[in-house]
Formats: structure tokens, sequence, C-alpha cells
């Protein structure tokens, strides 16, 4: 694994709010990382059809992202979320995990691009897509 593989890991594992909504970093690697969310009671944002709350799926794509940017083999040491537009597609299926995908696919002196789609169970129809923009500070 390499140092920035295990310094991603370790950021990761260290956020408040990833252990407060039960993420689990799933895959890990150059410019690429999955994350998923368990389905849980607490996260829901409409009691009566039990769907989770966009904030959750939110918080757990600008993560996603945020790792797939510390592991890009060019990347930096550090980075923060300049802007992260997402596009809820439908809403996650009631009970079901949700896992994010994010893929960092340019990086510049000062600037980092990033995908992402979060899926439940039926990963042939997203839940929601994501692109963004994060800061990069001690880019090689």
């Amino acid at each position: 694994m390499s140092d920035k593989v295990r310094m991603a890991r370790q950021f990761i594992q260290a956020l408040p709010h990833s252990e407060a909504l039960g993420m689990t970093l799933e895959e890990l690697e150059d410019g690429m990382a999955v994350i998923s969310m368990p389905y849980d009671a607490r996260f829901v944002g409409d009691p009566q059809t039990g769907v989770i709350h966009g904030g959750a799926v939110s918080a757990l794509m600008d993560t996603t992202c945020g790792a797939a940017v510390m592991s890009h083999p060019t990347s930096p040491s550090s980075t923060a979320t300049m802007d992260l537009r997402i596009e809820y597609l439908r809403a996650a299926t009631p009970g079901q995990a949700i896992r994010t995908k994010a893929t960092c696919y340019h990086v510049t002196r000062s600037v980092a691009f990033v995908r992402a789609t979060a899926c439940d169970d039926d990963s042939d129809n997203p839940v929601a897509t994501a692109t963004g923009t994060f800061m990069v500070e001690g880019h090689k």
C-alpha cells in the first residue's frame, strides 16, 4: 500500500461524521475510492417512506470524492472541497446500503477534479451522481 493510500485511509477513518454515519471504506487505490453507508433509521429523512435523507448521501459522496483525491498518485497531502454538484436521480430504496464510487480524473497545481456515483442494490440505476473540484496542497 502506498503512503498516499495509507494517509487517505487514516484520514477517512478519523472523520467523526464518517464514524457517525457508519461509513466503511471498501476500496482505495490510485485516484479511486469506494465507500459504503448502511441503511439506518437514524438517517431517514421521511419517516413515512423510510428514505435516507439527502444530507447523509451528500456526506457520503463528499467523503468518497475527497478520498479519491487523496489517493491519486500525484495528489496532495491534504484536500478540501471547493465545489460539489450532486444530482439526485431517485430515492434510495429503504433498507438498502448506499455505496459511492469516486474517481479523481485530473489534478492541476491547485485543483483536483472528481466524478462520483452513488447506488443502492440496483447498481444500474444510480441514486445520485456528482462532479466536484477539490483544493489541493502539496501537489507534485
